[in-house]
């Protein structure tokens, strides 16, 4: 797996490739049926899978916070990715300079000059160029010029509806991890590695492990109870709070994670914490001991979640893998609605 940072670490053994371009956000079902896709061709070709990605996606760079919060980092999206068969990722800086290029100019800058593409993989509706000339039908009418082949994405649909990354978020942000985790493939978990922090979770018995987030938009915040895996794949049951801690305060959003019944040292490792349901949303509280009451019943209502889903033969999320709902792939564009969003978000 190859990860190239920027059209100018470009060489001329990435050249030659089938290519897919989009945000790729979560790396859901869909995504994956685009990069099965793909796969297809480049076994015809015997080229390897190339899939373009901007940092920051587009959305972020020209909205801001108001952006819609990722679902995964660009760390996990690249092994997602290669998880599901790419063998490139072209990362491009999505800044004033990529912005100003017209149509054409991103075709022949990205896709001929640098990646001298067999064949391209899109959504139909994906819009490109300053100029807004960049579309499916230009992508077409360059690669009959220029030998390349174009199509565009097939729609995946799970009970009926289109897959997207817009309606993940929808799930998570309701807590529906379980309809969420239908569309991922996978249970949707958060990543990062444990660090010091101000150690106040010790000072009224209830030690945590802290791993900064980005500062993002947050798909989630709140408290949950979870499920969190250690390096060593050894899984503990706990609760998390996912936000800026407003008892305590905190410039930067942070994930503090409770595991039960455990003790032990956790800095420096990388933990994996899935959320399994939503407690409660943040609150400021009046002071420390206030906090602990509300941890303790936080704690307690986990506990009982985790016994009743064992108890009911509950495995759905994340104890056994996810559950998955009748699904379609199309290349029919126009079913289920607009096929881009499969790449786009």
């Amino acid at each position: 797996m190859r990860v190239i940072r920027g059209l100018h670490n470009l060489k001329a053994a990435h050249r030659g490739c089938v290519a897919t371009i989009g945000n790729f956000d979560g790396v859901h079902r869909g995504h994956q049926a685009i990069l099965q896709q793909c796969r297809e061709h480049a076994a015809r070709w015997s080229v390897p899978l190339t899939v373009v990605v901007f940092e920051p996606q587009p959305r972020e760079f020209f909205a801001g916070d108001q952006a819609p919060p990722r679902l995964t980092r660009l760390r996990e999206k690249v092994r997602l990715l290669r998880d599901f068969g790419a063998e490139q990722v072209l990362v491009l800086p999505f800044n004033d300079t990529l912005r100003s290029l017209t149509g054409r100019e991103f075709i022949d800058q990205v896709l001929i000059d640098g990646l001298g593409v067999k064949h391209l993989v899109v959504g139909d509706d994906f819009r490109f160029g300053c100029d807004r000339r960049g579309d499916f039908a230009l992508l077409a009418e360059v690669g009959r010029e220029q030998g390349f082949g174009v199509e565009h994405t097939r729609t995946f649909t799970v009970d009926d509806e289109r897959v997207s990354s817009t309606r993940v978020r929808t799930l998570l942000a309701s807590g529906n991890f379980s309809a969420a985790a239908r569309l991922l493939g996978r249970p949707y978990s958060l990543h990062g590695r444990v660090v010091r922090d101000q150690q106040l979770g010790r000072t009224i018995g209830v030690p945590t492990a802290n791993l900064p987030l980005l500062p993002q938009p947050l798909t989630l915040r709140g408290v949950f109870a979870v499920v969190a895996e250690l390096e060593d794949g050894e899984r503990h049951l706990g609760v998390a709070n996912v936000g800026f801690r407003p008892t305590v305060g905190s410039e930067r959003p942070t994930l503090e994670v409770h595991l039960f019944d455990f003790s032990g040292d956790l800095y420096g490792q990388r933990m994996t914490v899935y959320p399994c349901t939503r407690l409660r949303g943040e609150v400021k509280f009046d002071g420390l001991d206030a906090l602990k009451a509300q941890i303790e019943r936080d704690q307690a209502r986990a506990r009982h979640y985790f016994s009743a889903a064992v108890a009911n033969h509950d495995y759905s999320l994340p104890l056994a893998s996810a559950p998955l709902g009748r699904e379609t792939a199309s290349s029919d564009s126009s079913s289920a609605g607009n096929s881009a969003d499969a790449n786009d978000g």
